[in-house]
């Protein structure tokens, strides 16, 4: 085989999986305006598409309501557009102790070769048990981990609310351990991100350096399951080009 023939091997290869990855996977939840959500009677709701980015074909499956993840590969399922000022109520359960997911809001949707996830700010998802699995050198790390932090990956910068180093912690434990329904209401507007977890506001950060962006769903290792994904789409704000991140054309 010539150089030319392996050359030609390897742009193919690099095709294929660039369409794989573009390609819409599942949908799930739904989506509406909220001047729509308002003013009309029977307001419009829309499914939101989601795209596999990094994982395998069997990482998601739908059951019924639910969304399930394996969390086998590590990697990310994209939202087919972009969002700018929206507010998302979405339940989920770790179904083994230790679990580790999350929701990347404002994301680039670009994994890092490495880590195998994306730049963005991460709305954390632990199961309680992850601090103690996670111990090294008898150091317990901080429990206000697996109650909803919040912090900017791949270069987003923030500033937090609660701070932990860079990363903004709860300030109040409410998260649920496995096989327990959590709820969580995220409000992302203009920058600035609120997050109430089983009913009540405990965290936040501002000043996003990235404020339009994908939603993506993380696959971190362990089974996770969604439901009653609900997103209200706002009025955008005045942004500029350099806090949006580029469009993946499909």
């Amino acid at each position: 085989m010539n150089l030319k023939t392996i050359g030609l091997f390897f742009l193919l290869l690099a095709l294929c999986q660039h369409n794989y990855a573009q390609k819409i996977t599942l949908s799930f939840g739904e989506e509406v305006q909220l001047e729509d959500l308002l003013l009309s009677k029977k307001p419009t709701k829309n499914s939101i598409n989601w795209l596999n980015v990094n994982t395998a074909k069997d990482t998601w499956r739908l059951n019924r309501k639910s969304l399930i993840c394996t969390g086998l590969p590590i990697g990310v399922m994209r939202s087919e557009k972009l969002y700018e000022n929206f507010i998302i109520h979405v339940e989920w359960k770790h179904i083994y102790a230790g679990g580790n997911s999350g929701i990347f809001v404002w994301s680039d949707a670009e994994p890092d070769s490495i880590g195998r996830l994306p730049g963005g700010v991460e709305v954390q998802m632990l199961e309680l048990d992850w601090v103690k699995q996670n111990t090294k050198d008898g150091v317990v790390p901080p429990i206000a981990y697996v109650h909803g932090e919040l912090f900017g990956v791949g270069g987003v910068e923030t500033i937090p609310d609660n701070p932990r180093g860079t990363r903004s912690k709860a300030i109040e434990n409410r998260a649920k351990g496995k096989g327990e329904w959590n709820k969580y209401t995220i409000i992302c507007v203009d920058g600035t991100i609120k997050l109430a977890v089983n009913g009540k506001f405990v965290n936040g950060i501002r000043n996003s350096t990235i404020k339009k962006g994908y939603l993506c769903l993380e696959s971190e290792g362990s089974e996770i399951h969604f439901r009653n994904f609900q997103l209200i789409e706002l009025p955008p704000s005045v942004t500029h080009i350099s806090q949006i991140v580029k469009t993946i054309i499909q």
